[in-house]
């Protein structure tokens, strides 16, 4: 039975990947750079969209006037509910960089003389 018993708990311990949305968490404008963040719970692991969440990012950097949004570097994991040892909650942040400028076609079209 012990056997048997070993590897369902091995699988339950193992947790789930969930899909995750990140939220905008910070912005900088002079920097052109968004921080978007989600949280996950102990024995969660986080899988993010990676194209939703570059659209959120290239949404913020669009109402700054740039064309789009680069994803760099590697999500950024802190415990941010710890109790004694253990932590019971992670924040994840991914960083985008706004890139281009972006042309308003209809406003530029009704300048032109």
């Amino acid at each position: 039975m012990l056997k048997y018993l070993a590897p369902a708990m091995l699988v339950v311990l193992s947790g789930c990947t969930i899909t995750k949305s990140p939220d905008v968490v910070d912005v900088n404008q002079t920097t052109g750079t968004v921080r978007l963040g989600y949280t996950l719970a102990p024995l969660q692991k986080g899988k993010v969209d990676s194209y939703a969440a570059n659209s959120t990012a290239t949404r913020q950097c669009q109402q700054w006037g740039f064309a789009t949004a680069l994803a760099y570097g590697n999500p950024i994991t802190t415990c941010s509910v710890v109790s004694g040892t253990q932590c019971l909650a992670k924040s994840v942040v991914l960083e985008y960089q706004c890139r281009g400028i972006a042309i308003n076609t209809t406003t530029a079209a009704s300048h032109w003389y």
